[in-house]
């Protein structure tokens, strides 16, 4: 009997051995050269030495540092919102629909979702290049004038704006078939005596629909903001953090120490910075969500 029950932890043991060495391996050996003068030099010939926290007091010594930390909470704080309220109202949308209308808005969603975010990313370039792209073309058209051969990458603010749109588009899938799934969870029993009471849709939603699925958005939250703020691959491809590090988040600036200046102690230390920033902010929501 003793024998059967450890069988089980037997079976997985393989697979969390490998995910633990997969996950705690990276961490471990950033944080060990964060501590260490570790340059081009140590890189090659090895024997790097102790520096102890003066990578980190480099860091926060510095108003470069914290300029990026604010642009990456915004970055964060606008792509989240902006996430969770399409979402919402996609999936909202979705248990309204026909069953006909919901696949083909459902299998539109999963091949947005499905699309790779180098792939996607080089789309956007094009739909936002300044003289052959469709998004000038199209306002042009319009009758915005302005527009016509507007070169997006050249101005910080428009690149962000941008890169917030292709992030939205990736992400809204996946949150809003995960609330849709939620969704056709709530008795429809609910939803009829809430309206027989005389709420209004509005009503509905923050009286029902949103304490029925507290977790679940939670959880969404919890998820979509460690995807937005560690998001490196459409930043690099679309503006390489540019123009003028108008779209330099922490892990942007991590990789471009490490790669421009060659200091690989500074961009490890950027880099658990932002572990530590990220799970401070997700503590206090997987706490409630557990408590829930």
């Amino acid at each position: 009997m003793r024998n059967r029950s450890l069988w089980p932890y037997l079976l997985i043991a393989p697979t969390v051995a490998g995910g633990a060495f997969l996950l705690l391996y990276p961490m471990l050996k950033a944080a060990l050269i964060s501590l260490q003068h570790f340059r081009m030099g140590e890189l090659i010939r090895g024997g790097a030495e102790f520096a102890g926290l003066g990578n980190y007091a480099e860091l926060l010594a510095g108003a470069e540092f914290w300029q990026v930390v604010l642009r990456t909470l915004a970055w964060t704080a606008i792509n989240v919102v902006l996430i969770v309220a399409l979402s919402t109202g996609v999936a909202l949308m979705l248990v309204r629909l026909r069953r006909g209308m919901r696949l083909a808005l459902m299998s539109a969603l999963a091949l947005a979702w499905a699309t790779p975010v180098i792939a996607a990313t080089t789309v956007f370039q094009w739909l936002f290049q300044s003289e052959l792209g469709v998004v000038n073309w199209a306002l042009a058209s319009l009758g915005f004038e302005s527009f016509r051969g507007y070169t997006w990458f050249a101005d910080g603010a428009a690149t962000f704006a941008v890169l917030v749109v292709l992030v939205v588009w990736q992400s809204v899938p996946f949150g809003a078939l995960t609330l849709y799934a939620g969704l056709t969870t709530i008795p429809g029993e609910l939803y009829e005596s809430a309206r027989i009471d005389g709420g209004t849709g509005w009503q509905v939603f923050w009286r029902v629909t949103l304490p029925m699925l507290r977790q679940l958005f939670a959880l969404i939250v919890a998820l979509e903001v460690i995807w937005v703020a560690k998001c490196f691959p459409q930043i690099w491809v679309l503006s390489q953090g540019g123009p003028d590090g108008a779209t330099t988040t922490l892990p942007v600036y991590a990789f471009k120490i490490a790669r421009v200046l060659h200091r690989y102690d500074l961009g490890s230390a950027v880099a658990l910075l932002t572990v530590v920033l990220l799970a401070v902010a997700l503590v206090a929501n997987l706490r409630r969500m557990v408590r829930s």
